[in-house]
């Protein structure tokens, strides 16, 4: 009897895993998740200041890796058709203020750095997640975007993305924000 009683009590927690897994972080019309980091160049960022235009918040997993520096590198090549929109593109990763400079440096990357050492802004958009690498797993950063709208509200999310032709992608869906 106590075999019976127990995968009962164990199925509930099981539920409730696979359904914040299902759905992490904000989704499309919910209010997104405050925010403000230290950037690059020894300034700050939040949202708050940022009410009245659409940010662009992607989350990148790490400084002048090769998919990393090719999603900021396209990202500062539309900055200026983000800019005509008033809207705001911020890279986001838990890499140091000091290490943003470096990369943004070396890419000569137009786009603002967040950065989130403390991981509470990549935990509140569900973007900190379990990965796997030929077996091992480990905690990191999903690469996703957040498209923001003039009131603080999600407008669009992309998750998983893959970096050719997303600046493009969510540069278009900026243009209805």
């Amino acid at each position: 009897m106590a075999k019976t009683a127990e995968p009962k009590k164990a199925a509930p927690k099981k539920a409730k895993a696979k359904a914040a897994a299902a759905a992490p972080g904000p989704q499309v019309g919910d209010k997104a998740p405050a925010f403000s980091l230290p950037t690059d160049g020894g300034g700050k960022i939040s949202l708050a200041e940022l009410k009245g235009k659409p940010v662009v918040l992607y989350f990148y997993p790490k400084d002048d890796t090769s998919g990393c520096t090719q999603e900021a590198i396209d990202f500062t090549a539309a900055k200026a058709k983000f800019d005509k929109l008033g809207a705001v593109v911020i890279g986001v990763s838990r890499d140091s203020a000091a290490s943003h400079d470096k990369f943004k440096t070396k890419h000569k990357l137009k786009v603002a750095l967040g950065a989130d050492e403390s991981g509470k802004v990549t935990e509140s958009y569900g973007v900190w997640v379990e990965k796997s690498l030929y077996g091992r797993t480990y905690m990191g950063i999903e690469r996703a975007t957040f498209l923001i709208d003039r009131v603080g509200k999600i407008a669009a999310v992309w998750r998983k993305v893959k970096v050719a032709g997303h600046a493009d992608a969510v540069l278009k869906a900026a243009q209805g924000v």
